[in-house]
């Protein structure tokens, strides 16, 4: 008991600095989790095991870490070295692709074909964004459309911190329509034996009918403030160079995309082939970094190290919510409130998982739910497939109310501030947390009316 009031209490003062933003968020996870792993399983719980899985150290060295060879990946506890591993391989891979003029390039390109007007910009990135994030994680989505927005928004003097809160809620959103969109959907899909069919016709087509309202709520939450300067954007057509001249080497420009559409295709057959997220990571990683030769060390200096430091810090605080079966008690709450009642089991797991996502790294969430629905589904007799579908909409959308419910949302938030337009916990809140409620009742909608 007094572990587990140790746990919530270090969680809870770790949200509570990061919600002031008066201490860097890296340095606030960091001492938060050296806090639980002293305190914690130190001093209360006596335990090098909880210490150890939590590290996960072990993870990396198994031969499924980096390749599944047709068996279902395992459920992680701790630290996602999986996450981490991938992350880092993708922003090497964006810091390639921005060195060598991919951005600015489509920067260029973007703003010539709607005629430099920042509103068709909007929707446009907000649909392609949840567009991509079908086939292609939404981390890497994010890492690449927030630094196009960046670009976009210095060119045609717009704020854009709009578009990227909007390209954030909208990876999210259709990163739950496939398997491999959101990373707690590929932990649902390989722990359950779910294809990436599967997620397209059930979780797709709810990601399909919310996206229609998202982009519609968030335009009428913009317009007006994107709308401004609008004159000034019609006099660039004349002056703002060709796209092409963006491009200062087209050997390296050709390269990076060779790269990305490496990426891609890895990405969308990984089921088949059997190559893990943190395996592709790496290997596009250290093919941006041989493709770079003298200028490798610059795109290592140019990864996030604070974002990355972050994750682990979370991971660790997260994991000590788990090693003390806090998450569990959650879990097991569902089963009893909801008496056996179908819908109402339903229900519950998709909002309770959505709101506890909304605060604790969704990935560790579904992870831990994941046992909890098999058990569900064996004694009351409801189908797997009804109760996974509500968990990948919870964790998934649930995540995105808030600035580290979601990695896309922690990716997006820190290239943001990166560049100069730090996103508060109130503006980031103030328009995410209204359009969560409206996809989670849209979800609850389809999922009573088509399997019940």
């Amino acid at each position: 008991m007094f572990a587990s009031i140790l746990a919530i209490v270090i969680f809870l003062v770790m949200f509570l600095l990061i919600i002031l933003d008066k201490v860097e968020r890296h340095i606030v996870t960091l001492v938060c989790a050296a806090a639980t792993l002293i305190l914690v399983f130190g001093l209360a719980m006596h335990s090098m095991p909880a210490v150890l899985n939590t590290l996960s150290f072990h993870e990396m060295s198994s031969p499924a870490f980096w390749y599944t060879a047709g068996r279902s990946a395992e459920s992680t506890r701790g630290i996602n070295w999986s996450t981490i591993f991938f992350l880092t391989g993708m922003m090497i891979m964006v810091e390639g692709m921005s060195r060598a003029g991919f951005f600015r390039w489509m920067c260029m390109s973007l703003a010539k074909a709607v005629r430099y007007r920042a509103v068709p910009i909007f929707i446009t990135f907000m649909i392609l964004s949840a567009v991509l994030s079908m086939f292609i994680d939404s981390i890497t989505v994010i890492l690449f459309l927030a630094a196009v927005t960046v670009e976009l928004a210095h060119l045609l003097r717009f704020d854009p911190i709009p578009v990227i809160l909007s390209e954030i809620f909208c990876a999210n959103l259709g990163g739950s329509a496939t398997m491999c969109g959101d990373p707690p959907n590929i932990i649902i899909g390989t722990s359950l034996d779910y294809s990436f069919l599967d997620f397209l016709t059930n979780t797709g087509l709810i990601a399909g009918i919310s996206l229609v309202v998202i982009v519609i709520y968030f335009y009428f939450c913009f317009r007006k403030e994107l709308g401004r300067d609008e004159a000034y954007r019609q006099t660039l057509a004349g002056t703002c160079p060709n796209p092409w001249e963006a491009i200062t080497n087209r050997g390296a420009f050709l390269r990076s995309c060779v790269i990305f559409l490496t990426a891609v295709l890895l990405l969308i057959t990984h089921e088949q082939t059997g190559l893990t997220i943190p395996f592709i990571g790496t290997f596009i990683a250290l093919l941006t970094l041989l493709s770079a030769g003298k200028e490798a060390g610059k795109l290592l200096k140019g990864i996030d190290y604070k974002t990355l430091l972050f994750f682990l810090g979370l991971f660790v605080v997260v994991g000590g919510l788990e090693e003390t079966k806090i998450l569990e008690y959650i879990a097991d709450f569902i089963g009893s409130v909801s008496g056996g009642n179908a819908i109402l089991m339903v229900l519950i797991i998709m909002w309770v998982s959505a709101i506890a996502s909304a605060f604790v790294d969704n990935i560790p969430f579904a992870a831990t739910m994941i046992p909890v629905i098999l058990s569900l589904s064996r004694t009351t007799g409801v189908e797997l497939s009804t109760l996974a579908w509500s968990l990948s909409m919870g964790t998934d959308i649930g995540g995105s109310a808030t600035p580290i419910g979601a990695s896309a949302n922690v990716v997006g938030t820190s290239v943001s501030a990166k560049a100069g337009h730090p996103i508060g916990w109130g503006p980031y809140c103030r328009t995410a947390a209204p359009a969560t409620v409206i996809v989670l009742m849209i979800s609850s909608v389809c999922i009573v009316l088509r399997y019940f």
